[in-house]
């Protein structure tokens, strides 16, 4: 796809959605739930096929133009394409791209912590600068970063659980930096969703129970909901909301002792 101008985007009278992570799961949901809305979509991942699908069935389900810019947000030079393209014109952008790393910190190959620091962080912070830089001249936009409960409460492990700790105050924070200014920036936190993520990440989920699951596409109707009512922050789930409402109440020792049991967290980076 040829170059575009911030300028060239709003002449067109198209609006542009970057979702990153967009192969599977909440990604994937958010494509599709962005262009029922009328977004055309830019789709970033690694996997390339996967990524080709997801896009094919928004254009062919919602007649919405899709790009495919396939990624690995652990390298610079990728995270750098996906800058060069959030600057020349973006109206949305989801940051939904992290992973999760299994074993004890002390365990893990130095590398994959520095790829996983990088995927849920670095590219979270790159991707919104450049999203920003390109919003606030124009009075609008919405940013919607992907944060966890497991960033709620410290004991749901270690790397993982900071990263998403960063990404909710980092968030919030320019929620109320940017009050005035027509541009928004949302967080999402979802309990256990229903995808690809427990696997890929070798972590044991098997006792958690039915109740505590829910589907990608409603956890990004809930977020898109809560984002009409003018809200920052988005927690999807009736349950979730007790969980945490509890958990947050008890002495931070037994807090973290209760939360480490729920989703095996004890066992994972």
């Amino acid at each position: 796809m040829a170059e575009r101008s911030v300028v060239d985007e709003a002449a067109s009278g198209r609006k542009y959605a970057v979702i990153t992570g967009a192969s599977s799961g909440l990604g994937a949901a958010f494509a599709d739930r962005l262009a029922a809305r009328g977004f055309d979509l830019v789709l970033v991942a690694r996997d390339e096929p996967r990524l080709a699908a997801v896009a094919r069935a928004a254009g062919e389900r919602h007649g919405v133009r899709c790009e495919v810019l396939p990624a690995d947000l652990s390298h610079a030079a990728d995270r750098h394409r996906v800058v060069e393209r959030i600057g020349a014109g973006v109206d949305f952008l989801v940051n939904a791209a992290g992973f999760g790393v299994a074993g004890s910190f002390w365990t893990v190959e130095r590398a994959l912590l520095d790829a996983q620091l990088a995927v849920n962080v670095i590219s979270t912070q790159e991707f919104t600068h450049a999203a920003l830089r390109t919003m606030v001249p124009g009075r609008g936009g919405t940013v919607v970063n992907l944060s966890s409960i497991t960033g709620l409460i410290p004991g749901r492990g270690s790397t993982y659980a900071a990263s998403k700790a960063w990404i909710r105050y980092f968030s919030q924070g320019l929620s109320a930096a940017l009050r005035g200014t027509g541009t928004r920036v949302m967080v999402l936190s979802p309990g256990f969703v229903r995808t690809e993520f427990h696997a890929r990440a070798d972590i044991d989920v098997t006792q958690v129970g039915d109740g505590w699951w829910s589907e990608p596409g409603a956890v990004v109707d809930r977020c898109l909901a809560d984002l009409a009512r003018g809200r920052d922050y988005s927690l999807p789930g009736l349950r979730n909301k007790v969980f945490i409402s509890a958990v947050s109440r008890l002495p931070r020792g037994l807090a973290q002792r209760v939360n480490r049991m729920l989703g095996n967290a004890g066992a994972r980076a």
